[in-house]
């Protein structure tokens, strides 16, 4: 490799950091944190017995997992100012974001919760708790451990989708690898360097992911 690609590569480093720290891993936490509260109260619309909200749940979950994110980021960021609403690029990636992970993750969270065994309930029952107690206090604490090892998979994803929202000119790490890219003319240097960053916070996350479900381990293992 020349000095002029080295120099390249020291040269955008900051800039690629700068891009993760200030706007990549915020639109993650947000979307996420957002995200994960909408597929908890989804699944729970789904288990519960009211019938249209059962019904607009599953519509919910059906369109977002049979479409592509990067449409439903399109149809967010350039479609709706056709109506009228013209949205923020961090604030429509958040919405497109959430919007996902609450889709795949209320199938996560429904999956835990019927996980659990029916003598939980009746227990919970038998000692004169409502369907909302035994939940509150029996079901999603179990459910919750259960569902750390894919809502981890999930989050780790979401990091690496996040690449995404530069798509609607959100500056992410790869919107300003992209910038560089067009002054620099030199693509497989900055977009390799773009993704090592990506694979080096996936591989921390992953790291994490594997501490925390040793952690949960010693409370579900007998």
């Amino acid at each position: 490799m020349d000095e002029r690609k080295v120099q390249i590569l020291m040269d955008s480093l900051l800039p690629l950091l700068k891009a993760a720290v200030a706007f990549t891993v915020p639109l993650t936490l947000t979307s996420f944190a957002l995200g994960l509260v909408l597929a908890v109260i989804t699944a729970l619309v789904r288990l519960s017995h009211w019938r249209i909200g059962r019904l607009v749940a599953r519509f919910y979950v059906w369109i977002i997992r049979g479409t592509p994110l990067l449409l439903q980021l399109f149809i967010i960021f350039f479609g709706l100012p056709s109506i009228g609403i013209i949205l923020d690029p961090f604030i429509a990636s958040v919405i497109g974001f959430s919007l996902s992970v609450g889709a795949y993750g209320s199938e996560i969270v429904r999956a835990a919760i019927q996980s659990i065994s029916a003598g939980q309930w009746e227990a919970a029952y038998s000692i004169g708790m409502t369907r909302s107690q035994a939940l509150r206090r029996i079901i999603l604490p179990q459910a919750a451990r259960v569902s750390v090892p894919p809502l981890a998979n999930a989050f780790i994803s979401l990091v690496k989708d996040t690449s995404l929202a530069a798509s609607i000119t959100y500056v992410e790490m790869f919107r300003t690898a992209q910038e560089i890219v067009a002054i620099t003319f030199e693509p497989l240097l900055l977009y390799s360097e773009a993704g090592v960053l990506y694979l080096m916070l996936s591989t921390l996350l992953s790291g994490l992911q594997n501490f925390l479900e040793r952690r949960l381990s010693r409370y579900t293992t007998r």
